[in-house]
Parts: structure tokens; sequence; C-alpha cells
């Protein structure tokens, strides 16, 4: 049998949701699964709306996901995980910083952002849903940008991946220099979904 993983990366041009998605899908090829991914950032680079569609298994034909089948979403900002929270599997659950970023969908369409994002996902989801102080966590070891990394760090306890290849993927991904930041942000999210 052949059992896929759904994980569905979200947030706003800029929080690194690109860069989570590359180190995500290093350290499971080196776990040894098929991974497949797809992205949509057009206007990753201007605050837009940002996702990465990641499925992993012993063989994958397709990188994108069907709404109600991912069983995790990963997102950088809260209503970017409200939007796409239709996506989730009944048994799913959300991992998402607590960072509140007014998206250019809101400004282009005037649509108001919600009062309450955080309230309305726990409301929804209940213990399906983490929420992280994730950008506060990463200025606290010196770079908000360490801030994708953390929520990584929690994503990869709950998913199971080992320690070593998650390393050995922040390893490969980051620039030197951000590498023992990068690893100690990966600690303080695994220590959150402990």
């Amino acid at each position: 049998m052949n059992d896929i993983k759904n994980i569905l990366l979200v947030g706003v041009g800029g929080q690194g949701v690109l860069t989570a998605s590359e180190i995500l899908s290093e350290a499971l090829m080196l776990e040894g699964f098929d991974v497949k991914k797809a992205e949509v950032h057009g206007m990753s680079q201007r605050g837009g709306s940002v996702n990465s569609h990641l499925r992993y298994g012993r063989k994958v034909y397709s990188p994108l996901i069907e709404e109600g089948k991912a069983d995790i979403i990963f997102s950088f900002e809260l209503v970017e995980a409200l939007r796409f929270s239709k996506y989730l599997k009944e048994e799913g659950f959300i991992v998402c910083s607590n960072e509140k970023i007014i998206p250019n969908s809101v400004y282009f369409s005037q649509v108001k952002y919600p009062k309450d994002p955080a309230g309305a996902l726990k409301t929804a989801f209940g213990k399906k849903f983490y929420l992280i102080d994730a950008v506060n966590i990463a200025r606290e070891l010196g770079n908000v940008r360490f801030a994708n990394v953390v929520l990584l760090g929690t994503v990869s306890h709950l998913m199971k991946i080992s320690d070593t290849s998650m390393k050995k993927a922040v390893e490969s991904m980051v620039p030197p220099k951000y590498v023992t930041g990068n690893l100690n942000a990966f600690e303080k999210g695994k220590e959150l979904a402990r």
C-alpha cells in the first residue's frame, strides 16, 4: 500500500514559505520518501499569498493536494491558514504562526482582515490547531528570519521526521553563516510540540 501524506505550506511572500518547503522536501528525501511539490509564488516578492503543495510517500505521481486531503496545513500567517483550511482532512492538523500580515489579496479585493483569525481557527479545529509565536521566538534567537525553521521544528516533530534528516536538510539549504541560528530555531520549535 502506498500511504501518501499531504502537507500544504501557506503564507505571505517574504516569510520563508518556499525555503521551508525546500528544507522539508530535502529532509523527507533523506528519509527515503518520494517527494513531489508544486508552488504558487507569483506574488511572493510583493507580499502576496504563497503556497506550496508537498506530497510524499513510497511513490507519488502528482504534486497537487485536493481540498479535504491535507494531513497538515503549515501556515506562516493566520488568515492564510483560515483561507486554506478547506484543504485539511478531518483528522489533520494546522501548525500556524501567530503572525498577522495584511496580504495584498485583502488590499486589492476590499475584503476586511478578520478580527480574530486565531479564535476562529481554535473554534473550528480545537486541539488540531497549534498556534506558535514563531516570530518572537526567532527574535529571541537573534534573527526573525529563523521563524520558518521554528515552525519546521514543530511540524517535523509532529510528523516524526528524524532530527538527523532535518538537521542535514537545514545545513544543506541555508547559507553557512545562518546554520547555527537555524538549528537553534529548529530545536525551539521541536520543544513546542512536546
